[in-house]
């Protein structure tokens, strides 16, 4: 699986970058179709204190799935986007069944 970490007006530090990564990997053992996964972590320019953005898109054949959330860090807004993405990971599962 091909596995790219976009960030927006920032840079992350390595173990922001492999808490993701440890995420994002276990998608792939409940589809191995898996061909590749983006995350783009950006701050919102809001006033409000949850201003961390996660975006999760996975590719998979023919499909692409996406999630994204917005928390008061990134490690729980990448938890919630994986969240999200696990149960569409098994509707597609589902369907192609």
């Amino acid at each position: 699986m091909d596995f790219k970490v976009n960030t927006v007006h920032f840079s992350a530090d390595q173990k922001l970058l492999d808490y993701i990564h440890g995420k994002v990997k276990k998608l792939e053992m409940m589809a191995d179709q898996i061909i590749a996964s983006e995350v783009y972590l950006r701050l919102d320019k809001n006033g409000e204190q949850e201003n961390k953005v996660a975006e999760v898109k996975i590719l998979l054949p023919g499909n692409e799935l996406f999630a994204r959330k917005q928390c008061k860090s990134f490690e729980e807004a990448t938890d919630s986007a994986v969240h999200a993405l696990k149960k569409q990971v098994e509707k597609y599962k589902a369907k192609m069944s």
